[in-house]
């Protein structure tokens, strides 16, 4: 965002919102984070109503109908709906990325929804102002990225709730001492006499009940997957011209060592809707970038930030193994053979996250350039 002279910022009407369930809290004021705030509350969701606000507070403020808005608000439950409406109403609205706000590190301290929609007034008017730094602003996604991730994250979801079932089946199976011998939990639910417990007496009844219904959740569970994992080769195998995601998802599948699940999160989750001007960029969009802790002579190394898109960077670690594995070969998997396979387990952990974002940042190049990894091999 260009910055304000004086004059313009006091001519810009700036508005911050606090989101809640029942209530929004909103923030106004146009003069500056020394003037005195507007505060209002409002029904969530009520859009007429945040118009009726908007006006109220150019009003207020001595401003012109046609007066600039901008407004802010922390990114969470509610998504971007919000963002897109503001942007209709005619605001330039931003993101923000509430763990990227600094707060006061005493133990104890006040808050409120006032005191918070105040604080992110205040910030918001140092943004305006030209300060760098204040905060990390979110990239807001179209509409059709937005819902081009929907698929992949509910079969994601459902994969996990497929996990617990199990073992909540095995826990309930455990618990009394039995075993099932050459049928697993893929097969029919044995009869009820048939589940002998350590001493050779029936399951008792309530549990065998409670094992009926974790097997009907399990059996459910497994055709929602299966019906999404056949919707996604329906997609990958179909020619539409209007989705850009299919291009770069049949390109990252002609690599060896990687797969549907892989191309395709990482198509739309990452690289399809996103513009990254170089490496550094890459990394940090998938919070892969390391966090040194610097002070006088005192250096220890964080971690990395964690601050991107989780499911992207549990994919590529999951993908870095994969790599090594597929691609023996390439120059990635050879640099980590010389520097970290020799370690122990927890150097090999710290060399395959170093691993995977080199990686991430070929495949981007990959994607951009055509020019394939040093060293990678293609599918036959």
């Amino acid at each position: 965002m260009p910055t304000m002279t004086t004059r313009q910022h006091s001519e810009t009407l700036l508005l911050a919102l606090d989101l809640g369930n029942k209530t929004w809290k909103l923030g106004f004021t146009a003069g500056g984070p020394a003037a005195p705030p507007r505060m209002r509350t409002m029904p969530a969701r009520d859009l007429a109503r945040l118009r009726v606000e908007i006006s109220a507070a150019k009003t207020r403020f001595s401003l012109g109908a046609d007066a600039p808005v901008v407004s802010c608000y922390e990114a969470g439950r509610d998504g971007f709906w919000l963002h897109r409406a503001l942007n209709s109403f005619g605001a330039t609205n931003v993101v923000v990325d509430s763990a990227s706000i600094q707060g006061n590190r005493r133990g104890r301290q006040a808050k409120s929804d006032r005191l918070d929609t105040a604080a992110l007034l205040a910030k918001l008017c140092r943004h305006v102002s030209g300060e760098r730094g204040v905060w990390s602003v979110v990239n807001v996604p179209s509409v059709e990225d937005e819902d081009r991730r929907q698929l992949h994250r509910e079969l994601f979801m459902i994969t996990r709730e497929h996990t617990r079932v199990v073992n909540r089946i095995k826990g309930l199976l455990c618990l009394y001492g039995i075993v099932l011998e050459g049928r697993g939990l893929s097969g029919r639910v044995p009869a009820h006499s048939q589940l002998l417990t350590w001493n050779n007496s029936p399951m008792p009844p309530s549990a065998y009940t409670r094992l009926l219904r974790e097997c009907s959740r399990l059996t459910f569970l497994k055709g929602e997957i299966r019906t999404l994992v056949t919707a996604r080769r329906a997609l990958l195998a179909a020619d539409d011209p209007s989705d850009p995601t299919l291009p770069m998802v049949r390109k990252l599948l002609a690599l060896r060592g990687i797969g549907d699940v892989s191309a395709w999160i990482y198509t739309t989750e990452f690289f399809a809707w996103r513009q990254f001007r170089n490496r550094r960029q890459v990394g940090a969009a998938a919070g892969l970038c390391s966090t040194l802790r610097s002070s006088g002579d005192t250096r220890s190394e964080q971690g990395i930030s964690k601050a991107g898109n989780r499911y992207l960077r549990a994919l590529a670690i999951e993908l870095a193994w994969s790599w090594l594995r597929y691609q023996p070969r390439s120059a990635l998997s050879k640099w980590y053979r010389e520097r970290f396979a020799s370690g122990g387990a927890r150097v090999r952990r710290i060399g395959i996250v170093a691993l995977a974002r080199k990686l991430l940042i070929a495949l981007w190049r990959y994607l951009e350039t055509g020019v394939l990894p040093e060293g990678a091999l293609l599918k036959a």
